[in-house]
């Protein structure tokens, strides 16, 4: 049961550590940034539900790490994206277009997101002088945590 918890708890401190290095560092999410967060949570719920039934527990606590993989898949392919190796498909991480000639003010307004957002191609880098992005730090994250979750649920001994 505890190894379960330990998931979870770790599971739920990453979007809640990206979520506080908005308001402390007055950092800005893109939308791949955004997406990152919703496996985590699908890891801390499945790692609780792996701690309360003890009989589903294994399989339960593997489909945790499962999740938390899921959010350093898409970290690999946000870091992809911030080192130009391809495009998002996100529209949300498109840096504003300019529109064609004889486009209008008007045209140009309606054209703009309702609220600024954040390119994903524009790495975030939150500890000064290491070159490694959130998204970067998030995919090394996600890999420990998601291996040790399924490593744990391998384990022949009992996880209790």
């Amino acid at each position: 049961m505890l190894p379960a918890l330990l998931i979870a708890a770790l599971a739920a401190a990453a979007p809640l550590l990206a979520r506080g290095s908005e308001g402390w560092f007055g950092l800005a999410p893109c939308e791949l940034c955004l997406w990152q967060r919703w496996p985590y949570w699908a890891g801390a719920v499945l790692a609780l539900l792996a701690a309360l039934l003890p009989a589903a527990r294994r399989p339960v606590l593997a489909l945790a790490g499962v999740a938390v993989l899921a959010s350093g898949a898409i970290g690999g392919f946000h870091v992809g994206v911030e080192q130009g190796w391809w495009p998002s498909p996100l529209p949300g991480c498109q840096a504003p277009r300019v529109l064609g000639p004889g486009a209008s003010v008007d045209d140009l307004m309606r054209s703009l997101a309702p609220a600024p957002t954040k390119p994903c191609d524009a790495p975030t880098y939150l500890i000064p002088g290491l070159p490694l992005s959130m998204a970067g730090m998030n995919l090394l994250y996600a890999l420990g945590l998601g291996l040790l979750a399924l490593i744990w649920s391998a384990r022949r001994r009992s996880i209790a």
